[in-house]
């Protein structure tokens, strides 16, 4: 039977951190759901972990991949679940009655194309940072990523229809281009703003590599939005850090 949900985790020696992903899946009071664990072939204890915390509803592939995006499609292409979720190491539920809010919201609005909600961070003790400085949007529209990644991936809950693969080409980016080709689309969008959905680790691979990846969403930005109104967005946001900084 296809399930609602399929959880989508990539791992790559993740022992410091993947046991509280896999406890918040578990701990889910909703059940309707399948967890996929592509790990990259780790050389620590990172699959130990996961298998000794017990999970009927969980695959496992372990082989070398090409990086966290081609572990992603991999995930991608083995869920049967009817809506992808992204939770990757160290990444978490927020609660445990998360699947079933979004479960929930997914009923109510007729299966729509994306369910979205807001994120907190968390360093690698799970501990809380705060909130993300981009806030979710009550309404979500393709026009809104024009001024970056407004909802954070782990919180982007996609319908299997509308979702292709990550474009290899980005190596650090390649989630932004997914969420604009998803809402490209998508004919309803549902938010949950005063939801918080995910606790996201903050120093993933996009945040530890933070000046690459700015550049490649620039790249993704010109490709969709246009060169020129991309360029003038950029000086907006120049002028409003130099603002906040200033205010300090």
């Amino acid at each position: 039977m296809q399930p609602l949900f399929s959880i989508i985790t990539a791992t790559y020696n993740a022992a410091p951190t993947i046991e509280r992903t896999v406890r918040s899946i578990v701990g889910q009071t909703f059940k309707d759901y399948e967890h996929i664990i592509v790990d990259g072939a780790s050389k620590d204890d990172t699959l130990k972990i996961v298998r000794s915390i017990y999970d009927p509803r969980r695959k496992i592939v372990s082989e070398p991949d090409r990086g966290l995006y081609d572990a992603m499609n991999k995930g991608l292409a083995t869920a049967s679940g009817q809506y992808v979720i992204f939770l990757n190491a160290g990444d978490k539920f927020h609660s445990a009655d998360t699947l079933q809010v979004l479960a929930q919201a997914i009923e109510k609005n007729g299966h729509p194309g994306i369910v979205y909600g807001q994120t907190v961070l968390v360093d690698d003790n799970g501990r809380l940072i705060g909130p993300r400085h981009l806030s979710a949007p009550a309404g979500l529209t393709l026009k809104d990523f024009s001024r970056g990644m407004l909802v954070c991936h782990q919180a982007f809950v996609a319908n299997r229809n509308i979702v292709g693969g990550y474009n290899l080409r980005y190596r650090f980016s390649a989630d932004y281009d997914w969420c604009i080709r998803c809402l490209q689309h998508s004919r309803k969008n549902v938010g949950l703003t005063d939801t918080v959905l995910i606790d996201y680790l903050s120093e993933g691979l996009t945040t530890a590599n933070r000046r690459k990846s700015l550049m490649e969403r620039f790249k993704i930005m010109c490709y969709y939005y246009g060169t020129m109104p991309t360029i003038l967005r950029h000086v907006g946001f120049a002028l409003r850090w130099f603002k906040r900084e200033h205010l300090k």
